[in-house]
């Protein structure tokens, strides 16, 4: 455990810890809802933004985000107009993305760009300036989903009945897709784009085999994403691995070893947990 006696170690495990708080919050509602082939897509488009930051020269951060929250709308309102259809645009804006993003790159005159770190990040290399505004988009996504939780879980119980029952499902359904847009800002300098999906959606599923709500399902979420972050920094100084990779296949080797465990409780939901 010396390793961690080391400040960049401290920033990554530091950045792991916030970025688990936020991706076992919000991935908790995208694996019970069943949206992670959407979120997939908003990580994946946001490749876009990426390019076009460097090709208009502002800051790339600034670029995802843009382009992750535009998509995240476009792909709410897709999905709900059109359902039926919704998953073959979803797919073809997660492809446009990525290729806007390395024709931009293409484009960009006198840059060297390093693709790896953005494709599967280096949470190792994750600066204390960038953990302020992890914390301050933490402590945004523990408030929203606190203050409309009740909300949230109907959703995710029964879209059509919540809806019924005057709960602003659409609203929500935006809303949750845009918080997936900056939680893939917190983590795309940890273990990169390509490796987003895994982050999201691993934890909560170990999580819900042994869960009776959505609350503790998100509570275990975030210790077992922490765990995996703490494990994979630990494996990829030891061996010197690429940190995201590294911390993936920790999750992977838990994932595998939660099959053989015993069955998810018997209460049905439409994906999760319930109250």
């Amino acid at each position: 455990m010396n390793i961690f006696q080391y400040e960049f170690m401290q920033n990554a495990l530091l950045a792991g810890l916030l970025a688990s708080i936020a991706c076992g919050i919000i991935g908790t509602l995208v694996v019970v809802n069943r949206i992670v082939f959407i979120s997939g897509g908003i990580a994946h488009a946001a490749y876009g933004g990426i390019g076009l930051a460097f090709f208009l020269g502002f800051a790339p951060l600034l670029g995802v985000v843009g382009f992750a929250v535009a998509v995240s709308v476009v792909m709410a309102l897709v999905s709900l107009k059109n359902k039926e259809r919704a998953d073959t645009i979803i797919g073809m804006l997660w492809a446009v993305g990525m290729a806007i993003g390395i024709l931009l790159i293409d484009l960009t005159p006198g840059h060297r760009i390093d693709l790896m770190s953005y494709l599967f990040g280096s949470i190792i290399a994750v600066p204390r300036s960038d953990l302020l505004m992890m914390a301050l988009l933490n402590l945004a996504i523990i408030a929203i989903v606190g203050f409309f939780y009740k909300d949230f879980l109907a959703m995710s119980y029964d879209d059509e009945f919540a809806a019924l029952m005057g709960v602003p499902t659409r609203t929500l359904y935006i809303m949750l897709l845009v918080m997936i847009a900056f939680c893939v800002v917190i983590i795309i300098r940890m273990i990169g784009l390509i490796l987003i999906i895994a982050f999201f959606t691993i934890a909560p599923y170990i999580a819900e085999r042994h869960s009776r709500s959505l609350s503790s399902m998100m509570v275990f979420s975030i210790l077992y994403n922490f765990i995996f972050t703490a494990l994979g920094l630990w494996c990829s100084y030891m061996f010197n691995l690429t940190s995201g990779a590294a911390i993936i296949m920790v999750a992977a080797i838990f994932f595998f070893f939660s099959l053989f465990l015993r069955r998810p409780p018997k209460a049905e939901r439409k994906g999760g947990a319930g109250a």
